[in-house]
């Protein structure tokens, strides 16, 4: 990743996530767009051969300070042999860029994909949106807005459906977390918590691990319900014997749970 800028220091407990998926990274070369000058701000591109195809845009975790697009690269199999096209967006991290810099990357990402959707054969009425961890926080955050559409020429419903992984949905002091991100920056807890924000009826497919952190195993069940609420579709599905980041290894096993249930939901989309 010397292509990068230095980030934050990896916890002992992120680092063999980070060595693992680089390898798999390494030993794949899929083509690298950017849709800006800085150095994250680019996305690869995984066709999965058939034309006019769904496509999934997927980002990364990594707390809002860590991660690369190529963390994702080693979904793109499952996502192929499903007949879906995989998106690894990259964003710019905190603290360097707080908020909202990394929801503009992934609006940007958005942006670029459909309109250069007959270029990677894609269906721009198909386009969905996922991600682990800090990814799905976003990915949903996207999902459930109305406000940022037409600022990028783009159709409200250009969103097709959402399927965070293992998402943080709400900050501040009901949220359960131990600190307050870094990324939120001078923002206020409720704009950038995807539970408050939902003003749209995009349907989500909600997943996250049985041993996952306690506060996002409660997230995601209140957002679902506050989806519901609002009018919107969703689905849940645990993914037994996982932790938070066996989640997202999970969601890329190619005859694994997540993909099919996955693949099936996009499938009626």
């Amino acid at each position: 990743m010397s292509d990068y800028p230095p980030q934050e220091p990896l916890s002992d407990f992120a680092r063999p996530y980070h060595e693992k998926l680089t390898a798999i990274a390494d030993l794949m070369s899929p083509p690298v767009f950017s849709y800006g000058d800085d150095a994250y701000q680019n996305l690869a591109v995984f066709e999965c051969g058939s034309p006019n195809a769904a496509a999934v845009i997927m980002w990364h975790g990594g707390g809002w300070t860590n991660g690369y697009k190529q963390w994702m690269y080693f979904m793109a199999p499952a996502f192929h042999a499903a007949g879906i096209t995989l998106i690894c967006g990259g964003y710019r991290l905190a603290p360097q860029h707080t908020y909202p810099a990394c929801f503009d990357d992934c609006a940007a990402t958005v942006a670029w994909v459909h309109q250069h959707a007959n270029e990677i054969n894609i269906d721009p009425e198909r386009i969905f949106l996922s991600g682990h961890s800090a990814g799905g926080h976003l990915a949903a955050l996207l999902a459930v807005r109305n406000d940022w559409q037409a600022g990028y020429g783009l159709p409200d419903s250009v969103v097709r459906g959402c399927l965070p992984i293992s998402g943080t949905y709400l900050f501040g002091e009901a949220s359960g977390l131990s600190m307050r991100p870094r990324f939120i920056g001078e923002a206020s807890d409720e704009e950038v918590s995807p539970i408050t924000q939902i003003a749209t009826h995009v349907p989500f497919f909600i997943s996250f691990g049985d041993r996952d952190f306690p506060h996002l195993v409660t997230q995601s069940h209140d957002m679902a319900a506050a989806l519901r609420g609002a009018g919107s579709e969703v689905e849940i599905l645990e993914l037994d014997d996982c932790d938070h980041l066996g989640a997202s290894f999970a969601a890329g096993e190619i005859d694994g749970i997540w993909i099919k249930q996955a693949s099936d939901w996009i499938g009626k989309r």
